[in-house]
């Protein structure tokens, strides 16, 4: 007899693993004397002046910290930007550490060096770009006429709202002034080349931390439907309001577009992303003797939506075998979104598993888990959770109503009472989540 919480949690630790953002670094990256090659593509270190490497993101300090295994002191100088408690020391590249998922000050002073490192970029310099998930609250840099502050409360708004990350990129995109390939510019005539471990569903490169050095498809036109979308106009404060009404009016220059000459010269790869994490997640489950489906690596929607699904899916296979025979594991990854009514502490993984786990109350054999692989679930210490059948009854002799505790967007504390929060620390990677669930044989 396998004990399912914790093959649950090995299965999800195998996925962790395969996302660690220093072995897609030296997956894709190697250096054969003076010659870089990055994705199959060659650089000549000897035809550059300087190398310099720049970036933001939960897992930047890691990837950077491989770039100097790779390349030693052949890099010149380099920032980074990362969240707090997620910094590395590193022996050339300069760190910052600043607020996630809301911007701060610190994160302000990040892309300030990052730019100021970049003012005097010539055509004989190497620019190497490590962007990872984060890197939009990590990068911010108000655009004329909104602070801060603006950006702060903006940045909530959307979060509280339900919009998912597309959207919340598109206009974080337009009211900043190095994301949307703004960093690119200040990067130019210089060659550029940007290392991505990838946060989002589809793998859109002008999506992933808003695209810094990719030209970006959206348009203030695209922000404005966000906001009427999501009755936002009295809820974003005036001076982004402005300003974005201002560029559909073609007073502001939008971001530059495909075609723009500042992208001459520039690469970006992916290589890391959610699907690594999911087929690794599998080969683990395979290990224990689980027939295992992976059921997508790109899902979307309401977290509570998503996870009746799973749940019904769970059922199913009790019930019937389909659509995988028990003992069974199915694994999904992506990213889901919550819209926000309560006032409690959770985030969108936990939120998953306690809607799930009202959904299997009392039923035998199942288990499921859902973590974020950056080790941070919302504003919280937990990557997610784990629940069973006996969950949604543990917490009630405790006193706990999980009804309740969903409506109020409580899932930290209704977890944090029964022993069931997904503890990993941070894990300095971020490939979206992963959603594990386990239906034994009976």
């Amino acid at each position: 007899m396998r004990n399912p919480r914790s093959d649950i949690r090995e299965i999800f630790d195998a996925g962790l693993k395969a996302a660690d953002p220093g072995e897609a670094i030296r997956r894709a990256v190697n250096l054969n004397g003076k010659c870089l090659v990055i994705g199959g593509r060659k650089y000549d270190l000897g035809a550059f002046d300087r190398i310099l490497v720049i970036g933001a993101g939960k897992a930047a300090t890691s990837m950077a910290s491989a770039l100097e295994g790779i390349l030693g002191s052949s890099i010149t100088e380099g920032a980074i930007t990362t969240k707090y408690g997620y910094g590395l020391d590193l022996d050339i590249v300069s760190v910052t550490e600043a607020g996630h998922p809301i911007p701060d000050e610190s994160g302000v002073h990040g892309s300030e060096r990052i730019l100021n490192l970049l003012e005097e970029t010539g055509e004989k310099d190497l620019v190497l770009c490590v962007i990872s998930g984060g890197g939009s609250a990590l990068l911010p840099m108000p655009a004329g006429g909104i602070a801060l502050g603006d950006k702060q409360d903006t940045t909530q708004a959307l979060l509280d709202c339900g919009a998912d990350i597309h959207e919340i990129n598109t206009i974080r995109k337009h009211i900043s002034g190095i994301k949307g390939g703004r960093l690119a510019e200040a990067a130019f005539p210089a060659t550029l080349v940007t290392l991505i471990l990838s946060d989002v569903t589809g793998d859109d490169l002008d999506v992933i931390a808003s695209g810094p050095t990719v030209p970006d498809r959206s348009t203030f036109r695209d922000c404005m439907a966000i906001v009427n979308k999501y009755d936002l106009e009295e809820k974003l404060p005036l001076p982004v309001i402005t300003h974005l009404k201002n560029g559909v009016q073609g007073n502001v220059p939008d971001t530059p577009k495909p075609g723009n000459p500042v992208f001459d010269k520039t690469f970006a790869l992916i290589i890391g992303s959610c699907a690594l994490s999911v087929f690794a997640a599998k080969q683990k489950a395979v290990e224990f003797g689980y027939n295992t489906l992976i059921l997508s690596s790109s899902i979307e929607g309401e977290t509570r939506d998503v996870a009746k699904v799973h749940a019904a899916i769970a059922k199913e296979m009790v019930k019937s075998g389909n659509p995988v025979q028990p003992p069974g594991c199915v694994i999904s990854g992506g990213e889901t979104t919550v819209t926000i009514h309560g006032d409690g502490l959770g985030g969108r993984n936990m939120e998953f598993v306690l809607a799930a786990a009202m959904e299997i109350d009392g039923l035998e054999g199942v288990t499921f888990l859902s973590g974020g692989t950056d080790g941070t679930d919302g504003p919280t210490d937990a990557a997610g959770a784990i629940a069973d059948g006996t969950t949604v009854g543990n917490g009630r002799k405790r006193g706990y109503d999980a009804a309740g505790y969903l409506r109020n967007n409580d899932s930290y504390h209704f977890f944090e009472a029964t022993g069931d929060l997904l503890i990993t620390g941070p894990t300095l990677t971020n490939v979206m989540d992963l959603r594990i669930m386990l239906v034994s044989g009976g």
